[in-house]
């Protein structure tokens, strides 16, 4: 397969879509927290502090797993005064997050349009395969890939260049769906084509590069993707 040239989004041949906040909202778990006993701003202080220490092993390296994260945050905010069983409920939680409305029609859409649809986080991929088949979506979905001992975490782009080896792409042929701006910048940094849902985010960060394609939700976006609209 022939490289895509420089400046130029092609249409993808596989399509990567994020797990938390993305295809799995994580605001659910905000119940978990009540729950503990857990102030609803420390929720928010803990997914903060989550994505700082993810990015800092993406640049560092380390051989963490996604859950060791989780739970060092929790202690972290807490000032590790997280009961054990709280913990674990949260934790648990993780893989039990419900996707959003939309996930089903946005896979099901790369898939009508003759692509492959894959699965790519920074969670483990046990817990990704968990949400997908919890979901219903094992059907839509070719595989899952996350970070972890061993891989490469995303922001790094070795973490999506390393998806386009596993999968046989090179990276201008693999595109990421993601609500995360920063999510964006990596892979394109990384020369893969790339979208942004505005379900998050509301607004594009202005400090990264536009995506290739954005839309209101995942639907939208993916429909968005160079090659995909129909004529």
């Amino acid at each position: 397969m022939s490289p895509v040239p420089p400046g130029r989004a092609a249409r993808p041949a596989v399509v990567a879509f994020d797990v938390l906040d993305t295809l799995f909202p994580l605001a659910p778990l905000e119940w978990r927290f009540r729950e503990a006993g857990i102030p609803r701003v420390l929720m928010a202080r803990w997914s903060d502090h989550l994505a700082r220490d993810v990015f800092a092993l993406a640049l560092v390296g380390g051989g963490r797993s996604f859950e060791d994260v989780v739970r060092t945050a929790l202690r972290d905010v807490t000032g590790h005064q997280i009961a054990p069983a709280a913990e674990d409920a949260i934790v648990d939680g993780l893989s039990e997050l419900e996707p959003r409305r939309e996930a089903a029609a946005a896979l099901a859409a790369v898939r009508d349009a003759g692509l492959r649809a894959v699965v790519f986080g920074n969670t483990g991929p046990a817990t990704a395969l968990e949400l997908v088949e919890r979901a219903g979506l094992e059907g839509l979905v070719e595989g899952v890939m996350g970070g972890g001992p061993g891989r490469a975490w995303k922001p790094s782009p070795e973490a999506y260049r390393a998806a386009a080896r596993s999968l046989g792409v090179v990276p201008g042929r693999l595109a990421l769906v993601t609500a995360h701006g920063w999510d964006v910048a990596g892979a394109a940094r990384a020369g893969l084509v790339t979208g942004w849902s505005a379900h998050l985010e509301r607004r594009f960060p202005a400090v990264f590069g536009a995506p290739d394609a954005t839309g209101a939700d995942l639907v939208e976006t993916v429909e968005a993707l160079p090659g995909l609209a129909a004529p």
